[in-house]
């Protein structure tokens, strides 16, 4: 098995969004914020190489959107999909297989691209993979998520035939558990790559989007059930824990991997952060 961080580019949303209710003197420490309160976030998706499979999860941001829609997120960095893709050493053609953790679209904006007037899956030789009760809830969202869901990331996917719906405990590849979530949003994934016996990685998707969200109640105000995103943290952070896991970290801009641990007064906090080559060099 090979494993590659592919980065998609950065981009900034309101901290008070991303972080609830918590006040902003605790959570400007953990991501500071710019003079219009906005803080900066990765989109780092992965590719899982496997036998003859290539298997991207999340796509990040796109770029078929206007030049009015990017503005409000303030893209940055050096990196982008096709760069990252194109470094590993891995054409579009090539993935066969594309895990959307869900539909919001920083995870699935790439999934679909734009040639000229005609929209088309990015990845054509690729099986899409979705919950079904995310798919269905995409298509009619509720008014607090509707412009997060845009029709044109996902409506080509079915069109072209290429969607095909998981559930929780799933397996791709053989070794690519799915852990379905429903805080966040209905039906997000949260992918268990079960590496070797000794060392299994959560793409935490938006369960965790950054060490900063380990608390339970660092919740984001774009969770549609906040209690159930608590619950969830805390039962996954048991796991994660008990079964020595690594997360992988979607939206942290600084902290690529970490291992979970409870502290003293029996808080989940990240420890031993590291980025993921750096990971695997040791296995």
């Amino acid at each position: 098995m090979k494993l590659t961080t592919i980065h998609s580019g950065n981009f900034k949303l309101d901290g008070g969004a991303m972080f609830g209710v918590v006040p902003k003197q605790l959570w400007n420490k953990l991501n500071p914020a710019d003079e219009q309160n906005l803080c900066n976030w990765a989109m780092r998706c992965l590719l899982v190489e496997v036998d003859d499979r290539k298997i991207l999860i999340d796509t990040g941001i796109g770029n078929k959107q206007s030049d009015k829609f990017y503005s409000h997120y303030d893209l940055n960095g050096p990196h982008s999909l096709d760069a990252s893709l194109h470094s590993a050493g891995v054409s579009h053609g090539d993935i066969t297989d594309v895990i959307l953790t869900h539909l919001h679209f920083d995870h699935c904006g790439g999934a679909v691209i734009r040639d000229g007037e005609i929209l088309k899956t990015a990845f054509p030789n690729a099986t899409y993979y979705s919950t079904k009760e995310q798919w269905e809830h995409a298509l009619n969202p509720n008014p607090r998520e509707k412009a997060s869901f845009l029709k044109e990331n996902i409506e080509p996917i079915f069109k072209a035939g290429q969607l095909q719906y998981v559930k929780e405990g799933d397996l791709i590849a053989g070794c690519i558990e799915l852990l379905v979530c429903n805080g966040h949003t209905r039906g997000m994934m949260t992918p268990l790559i079960r590496v070797n016996d000794d060392l299994n990685i959560l793409y935490t998707a938006d369960l965790f989007p950054s060490s900063a969200h380990l608390k339970p109640n660092f919740v984001m105000s774009y969770d549609i059930e906040p209690l159930k995103t608590m619950e969830e943290r805390k039962r996954i952070n048991q796991l994660a824990v008990q079964g020595n896991w690594l997360y992988y970290y979607e939206h942290d801009l600084n902290i690529e991997t970490s291992e979970v641990a409870f502290n003293e007064k029996g808080q989940p906090v990240a420890v031993n952060p590291r980025s993921l080559s750096e990971v695997l060099a040791e296995v």
